[in-house]
C-alpha cells in the first residue's frame, strides 16, 4: 500500500519540480537522486513539454522511474555528448547542479575545498559549471543545509555567481540562477544587489535554524512563506517515479 503522507523528501522534490515550471520545451538535466525526481515530476505532472535523457544519449518520451531503463516505446530521439553542448551554447537548458560549497552572490563550489595550489580536498572538479551558468539557466541542489556549505565565499568558484557574472558584462547577460533548494527552504536572488533571498521554509523548519545553518547574512523578506506541500496525487506520482525512495535516503531531516 503506498503512504500518500508528504516527507520532507517530497517537499523538496515538489520544491526542485517548480523550478522547472513555464520552462516550456527546453533540456532539463539534473544531475543527482532528488534533482532527478523533481524534474521527473515537473514532467509527469505540469511540465509535459520538458526534454530529458535516460542520463547517457537517449531523449525520452516520458518520466520513468529513478533507475528503470527505457524500452523501445520509450524513446523519441538522440541526444549524443556533442549536441548536448549545442543544446548548452544555444541556451535552451535547464540543468540542476549540487554544491560543495556555494556562497551568498550563487557562486558555486565543486573543485576543492581550501586554496587551488593547496587542496585540503580535491573534489569534482570544475566540470561544465562555467559554460552551464555562463549560457543559461542553472539551479542548485544541497541535501544537508549547513554552515560548510553555504560560505560567505567560494574557495574555487566552478559555476559563476552574480557578481562575477556582472564582471563580465554582455558577456555575463544569458546568467541566471533561479533558485536554490535546499533540505531547509527555497532561496532566490531576487534582491536589488542579488544576494541570496530566502524565498520560503520547509514545514517544520524554523527560521533560526536557517540562520543557524548559514554562514553569510541572507535576505530576509517579510512574511517569508512556506514551501508548499505536495498534494496525495503528487505524492502518489513520487512513489510511482522513486518506488525504492532514494530521495527519501538523501534528504537531511
Amino acid at each position: 500500500m503506498i503512504n500518500h503522507e508528504a516527507s520532507r523528501a517530497d517537499v523538496c522534490a515538489l520544491a526542485v519540480a517548480e523550478c522547472f515550471r513555464d520552462d516550456g520545451e527546453i533540456m532539463v538535466s539534473a544531475m543527482g537522486t532528488t534533482p532527478s525526481l523533481g524534474a521527473r515530476l515537473a514532467k509527469a505532472t505540469f511540465a509535459p513539454d520538458l526534454l530529458m535523457t535516460d542520463g547517457y544519449n537517449l531523449l525520452l518520451r516520458r518520466a520513468l522511474p529513478l533507475g528503470e531503463e527505457p524500452a523501445d516505446e520509450d524513446v523519441e530521439g538522440w541526444m549524443p555528448f556533442g549536441s548536448v553542448f549545442e543544446t548548452l551554447w544555444w541556451g535552451r537548458r535547464h540543468v540542476m547542479m549540487g554544491a560543495s560549497q556555494i556562497d551568498q552572490f550563487g557562486n558555486q563550489n565543486i573543485a576543492c575545498i581550501g586554496s587551488w595550489e593547496t587542496p585540503k580536498a580535491q573534489l569534482l572538479g570544475v566540470r561544465g559549471a562555467p559554460g552551464n551558468t555562463i549560457n543559461h539557466v542553472t539551479s542548485y541542489w544541497v541535501p544537508n543545509h549547513n554552515a560548510r556549505v553555504l560560505v560567505p565565499k567560494v574557495d574555487m568558484a566552478s559555476g559563476v555567481g552574480y557578481d562575477r557574472a556582472a564582471a563580465l558584462g554582455s558577456g555575463g547577460r544569458f546568467h541566471e540562477i533561479r533558485r536554490v533548494v535546499t533540505n531547509l527552504g527555497v532561496f532566490d536572488f531576487n534582491t536589488p544587489d542579488r544576494r541570496m533571498r530566502l524565498a520560503s521554509l520547509h514545514p517544520g523548519v524554523q527560521l533560526q535554524e536557517v540562520l543557524d545553518n548559514t554562514g553569510f547574512e541572507l535576505a530576509i523578506p517579510e512574511g517569508v512563506g512556506t514551501t508548499p506541500v505536495p498534494t496525495p496525487e503528487m505524492v502518489g506520482v513520487l512513489r510511482e517515479l522513486d518506488p525504492q525512495g532514494y530521495a527519501q535516503k538523501e534528504v537531511v531531516v
